[in-house]
């Protein structure tokens, strides 16, 4: 498996854009989970901080992740619709420990 969590901040002069972006965010989500090797893609919006969304990806494997950086939600969304109005922190990360289901 291959995890990245990305903590993505709306930029304090394009405030205006917040609900364009959350757009262009799910549309981008929905078109990577389509992808080969995607096992999970999520966006979540902070309530607390408004403008501050959390992108959780889980990948078969690096290879999959890589692939997916060059697919239509990277290139045509991603990129240029979204990436210019925000700060962007990625972490790379190891699971610790699996979820039980309830």
């Amino acid at each position: 498996m291959f995890y990245l969590n990305v903590w993505l901040t709306i930029q304090p002069e394009e405030v205006g854009r917040m609900e364009e972006i959350s757009a262009k965010l799910k549309e981008a989500a929905a078109l990577s989970r389509e992808e080969p090797g995607c096992e999970r893609f999520e966006v979540y919006a902070s309530e607390s901080t408004p403008g501050k969304w959390l992108l959780t990806e889980r990948w078969a494997d690096k290879a999959a992740w890589e692939t997916h950086r060059e697919a239509e939600a990277v290139q045509t969304i991603y990129l240029p619709q979204v990436l210019p109005y925000v700060e962007r922190e990625a972490h790379f990360c190891s699971l610790l420990s699996e979820a039980e289901a309830i």
